[in-house]
């Protein structure tokens, strides 16, 4: 295994973290905790993630952005335009292109979402260079890529 696997965090997958102590999205910033995996999100993730939380509970800013620095949740590059256009030719909707694009834009090693619109079971999704899954898929794919099988 070379180093710690690169994982994008969709939105939905940080809400779902913040909502509940148990399940796939917290284990997942738990190891990001632990250093076991690097956890990445995008400008336009964070910028969605902020304005939700702002319009529906601005309580939960401060638990947010605490759960993001604890997991060493890191933001990487805005996406090109190139970039974007090969997000584009996978994701017909504009809004999850453009975070398709920021994870191609970081190098990823998975793209962890709950979307199942648009990106989950994607069939243009094997064209990109990295899987996307729901947490649960992530953290079964982390497993056998710790047993090396």
């Amino acid at each position: 295994m070379d180093g710690e696997p690169r994982v994008f965090l969709d939105t939905s997958v940080l809400f779902a973290a913040i909502a509940s102590d148990e399940g796939g999205a917290r284990m997942i910033l738990k190891l990001g905790e632990a250093g076991a995996v690097s956890l990445w999100v995008g400008p336009l993730v964070l910028a969605e993630a902020d304005a939700v939380l702002t319009r529906k509970s601005p309580g939960s800013k401060a638990r947010f952005a605490l759960l993001l620095h604890q997991a060493n949740v890191q933001v990487g590059p805005p996406a090109t335009p190139d970039v974007l256009s090969q997000a584009c030719s996978v994701v017909d909707y504009l809004p999850d292109a453009q975070v398709l694009a920021e994870a191609l834009a970081a190098g990823m090693d998975y793209f962890v979402s709950l979307d199942k619109r648009h990106l989950v079971g994607n069939p243009r999704a094997g064209q990109l260079p990295f899987p996307i899954g729901t947490p649960g898929d992530f953290l079964a794919w982390y497993r056998k890529r710790l047993s090396g099988t």
